[in-house]
């Protein structure tokens, strides 16, 4: 087998060649990936099987100005013949419905070939075990794209809990309501609704797969705390659907600390309203997804202050991540896009054989996405168990 061509070390960086799985005609997260992969030119879409249906993807891959002899009809095949080209893709994007992740991941880094994956990352946390043991095995990056992590005020809210600006962390709150799904939707053929409300695609979590996790993650990348226990209740308010549409979940952490954690899709006037608070000792924060260039910062017996991305107590985390100068709006577009720019760092250290630059490694990687599949199980197991506690603890 011949893997993609690696540069000289002394070289200046080429575009990193990239294919993709899923994404084509009609698909959301797939459009958003590409743009987020071009904003910063570090990127080439090279390749891609882009559909399960061949003409679909043959179709998706002519739009994109994808050369037919890389237009593939599975992603089986795109591995193999990508793996043997000298000039065959460096990475490839999942951005598939959730049951075909681990598979893909899988034909990939068996061909040498590094991934970025869409969240969840798997639909079952025996999947994610497997997943994690191959990564480690195949010594290849993996990039599990929680997006929110990748907006500067995020990163600078990390740095601060880090730093110890907030003392002992306490309280964690994590919300994220939306309203789409407030209706039967998915009987109206409306794709996307369609497979995430299927548990044979979208795995136990309806409302707590899609969003519960990206709250959950938020939570977990800010504050720095290890997930002890929950005690959850998941309910499905649209009659007929087979999977939750809203959660509640109580949180215990190894610290010591408590928290809450609400995930609804059945909440009208909500739009992608995620949003994350933390306590401590010493201090608060607050971020809203939906005002993302905000951090409220809130010293003990202090007025509370407003740092904004690039103002006043802002620092070089949120400067790592920012491209614009301060007062205009970044936001969800961004945040995939610093990712995939923090991923593009990593792999050219890797062809110039450096050390990356840290604030470049705080990606979060396969073991996140595992740590996600085993707090949808334990939640999934404590509602069925009327909100008993149950253990959210992963050790790898």
């Amino acid at each position: 087998m011949t893997l993609a061509a690696t540069p000289a070390a002394t070289s200046v960086p080429r575009r990193i060649r990239l294919g993709m799985v899923g994404g084509g005609q009609g698909a959301f997260i797939g459009a958003v990936h590409r743009i987020a992969a071009r904003l910063d030119d570090a990127f080439e879409l090279v390749a891609g099987a882009l559909s399960a249906d061949a003409a679909r993807a043959h179709a998706s891959a002519a739009e994109l100005h994808i050369a037919a002899d890389r237009s593939y009809a599975d992603y089986a095949a795109m591995a193999r013949a990508e793996a043997a080209r000298d000039d065959g893709i460096d990475v490839v994007a999942i951005v598939t419905p959730n049951h075909l992740h681990a598979p893909i991941a899988h034909a990939f880094l068996d061909a040498g070939i590094d991934v970025i994956c869409d969240k969840p990352l798997t639909t079952t946390l025996e999947e994610a075990l497997e997943l994690v043991r191959h990564v480690r095995r195949s010594g290849r990056l993996f990039a599990l794209t929680h997006n929110y992590s990748g907006y500067p005020m995020v990163r600078q809210a990390r740095a601060m809990v880090a730093e110890g600006a907030l003392g002992e962390i306490r309280v964690v709150q994590a919300e994220y309501p939306q309203d789409w799904l407030s209706t039967d939707l998915e009987a109206s053929g409306h794709k996307q609704a369609a497979w995430r409300v299927d548990p044979a695609r979208a795995g136990a979590g309806g409302s707590l797969g899609d969003i519960g996790t990206h709250a959950e993650h938020l939570a977990r990348y800010i504050s720095g705390l290890e997930l002890e226990a929950v005690s959850a209740e998941l309910s499905t308010f649209v009659s007929g659907r087979r999977l939750d549409d809203n959660a509640h979940v109580m949180l215990r952490y190894t610290n010591g600390a408590r928290g809450l954690l609400w995930a609804s899709q059945v909440a009208p006037g909500h739009e992608n309203g995620l949003k994350v608070r933390i306590y401590g000792s010493k201090a608060g924060l607050a971020f809203s997804q939906e005002e993302p260039n905000h951090l409220r910062y809130a010293p003990l017996g202090e007025p509370p202050r407003l740092l904004t991305r690039g103002g006043p107590g802002s620092g070089a985390a949120a400067a790592h991540a920012s491209r614009i100068p301060a007062g205009h709006p970044e936001g969800y577009l961004e945040g995939f896009a610093q990712l995939y720019r923090d991923v593009a760092e990593q792999i050219h250290a890797r062809w110039q054989g450096r050390a990356p630059d840290p604030l470049a490694c705080t990606v979060p990687t396969v073991e996140d996405g595992a740590l996600g599949m085993k707090f949808i199980e334990a939640v999934v197991a404590s509602s069925r168990a009327d909100g008993r506690w149950t253990d959210a603890r992963l050790r790898f």
